[in-house]
């Protein structure tokens, strides 16, 4: 379908952005630094044209003025404010039983959404879970598919191989069966007492629902951190999620897809009033 987009003359002053900007080559430039609208069918519908255009010049059927927002530079976080908050990210598993507030929920759903997707499609949806039943039942789930894992890594046919020539799977299937003996014990070192989590997915069929997902977690993780809500990714329940072929988790979320990713959220006991050093930055420059 054709996207509606215009130029206005009267205020377009021939600056040549939304051309430099577009990834799909609809605009071309003419005599005089004419912006030509050559091939609207092309478009993705990213916005980019509309976002660098200084004077509102580019009228596009998607963006009408009030889906058109300026930014003020002043209110944006400095670099060392930034880097601040990366430094001080951490994955922290220490809840409170207080839930989060919902519209702190919704402010890490949007910074999620606004992540960017490959080609601009936009197919990444959100499931959030904050029942405390249905949180209990998808430790329950991650732990008895882990369980089933370590069975077979502990059969007798395959034990004597793993436990030879993949030692690190060997040790993780002992863990894996510890984790279901704890959460019989009451003790859930999958979600940790999250009062929340949000599962992020895309069409089975979507090429590039990993790396998409996964950006809109690191966007959501940021937020969280910006807010006070400490988070931490859900690698069991997602790496469950792979080798369950029954797919309970998304049956009973009612998950129509392909769940990529997911963040574990809840008001912290505490915030960590240092952060760390990492290893030394690796790396080949070219």
């Amino acid at each position: 379908m054709e996207t509606n987009i215009r130029i206005d003359r009267a205020t377009c002053i021939k600056c040549l952005r939304c051309a430099t900007v577009c990834p799909s080559s609809v605009f071309d430039v003419g005599a005089g630094k004419e912006i030509i609208v050559s091939r609207p069918e092309n478009c993705i519908v990213c916005g980019h044209c509309v976002a660098a255009c200084p004077t509102f010049s580019v009228l596009h059927g998607d963006f009408p003025p009030e889906k058109v927002h300026p930014v003020d530079p002043a209110l944006l976080p400095t670099p060392e404010q930034t880097l601040l908050l990366i430094r001080s990210r951490r994955s922290n598993r220490a809840f409170t039983k207080q839930p989060v507030p919902s519209d702190q929920i919704e402010l890490i759903l949007e910074a999620a959404h606004r992540a960017p997707t490959a080609s601009n499609q936009q197919q990444v949806s959100f499931t959030v879970v904050t029942d405390p039943d249905k949180l209990q039942a998808i430790s329950s789930h991650t732990a008895e598919i882990f369980y089933g894992l370590a069975a077979k890594i502990e059969s007798p046919l395959v034990k004597p191989f793993v436990k030879k020539f993949k030692p690190d799977v060997y040790r993780m299937a002992t863990r894996l069966k510890k984790m279901k003996q704890l959460l019989d014990n009451g003790r859930d070192m999958i979600l940790r007492g999250a009062t929340g989590v949000i599962f992020i997915h895309t069409p089975a069929d979507s090429r590039f629902g990993c790396q998409d997902a996964n950006l809109a977690y690191q966007n959501a993780s940021l937020m969280a951190e910006s807010l006070g809500v400490t988070q931490f990714y859900t690698g069991f329940v997602c790496n469950a999620l792979i080798h369950d072929k029954k797919h309970r988790i998304e049956k009973m979320l009612e998950i129509d897809g392909k769940v990529h990713a997911g963040i574990a959220l809840g008001i912290p006991k505490f915030r960590f009033p240092n952060y760390i050093d990492k290893k030394p930055i690796e790396v080949d420059r070219l």
